[in-house]
């Protein structure tokens, strides 16, 4: 998949070097809501054991993650992933987050476009989800710009890793 000088695609076990540095430039912006991806990325060598995992996880069919990359400069500056995927309804959660560089550009919401028309087409899926604290805004303007509507607010839904449990705001999109 592709548009303007985007490229959307799995990711391959031979990219962990590209994953970790995305990761590492934002840690700190993504450790509250990333915090699983966080933690088996602290360093390459468990960026790769991680990138081998993913392939298993990839050929299992529990979780498709899809990297943004600049083909300018051809590093990852983004990520949008499907997890939590349940098979027998089908429905599946998505998750997205964008490098701080290109941050308020749209990339990040042409991306998730690009990607939910994929794995509807291809998967099949009736639902998709996300959640995303209230305070994060760009979430939220990315999740409505993609036609999810809220569906209500979970309270001391997700513990961070500050260790804050915070209440969660779940939007659906249903596809016939």
């Amino acid at each position: 998949m592709t548009f303007n000088h985007y490229r959307i695609n799995l990711l391959q076990a031979d990219e962990s070097e590209a994953f970790f540095n995305l990761i590492d430039r934002n840690r700190s912006r993504l450790e509250d809501f990333f915090a699983g991806t966080v933690s088996k990325t602290r360093t390459l060598e468990a960026t790769q054991a991680y990138a081998i995992e993913i392939q298993k996880r990839i050929s299992d069919k529990s979780y498709f993650p899809y990297m943004i990359t600049d083909t300018h400069t051809n590093e990852f500056v983004g990520l949008v992933d499907i997890k939590n995927i349940d098979w027998n309804v089908p429905k599946a959660e998505l998750g997205s987050f964008i490098d701080s560089h290109y941050e308020g550009k749209g990339i990040v919401t042409e991306a998730t476009k690009h990607v939910i028309d994929h794995i509807v087409e291809i998967h099949k899926f009736s639902k998709l989800l996300c959640r995303a604290n209230i305070r994060n805004k760009g979430s939220i303007a990315v999740i409505l710009k993609n036609g999810f509507t809220l569906e209500g607010t979970i309270r001391r839904d997700y513990k961070t890793t500050r260790g804050e449990v915070v209440d969660l705001n779940y939007y659906g999109r249903i596809f016939d």
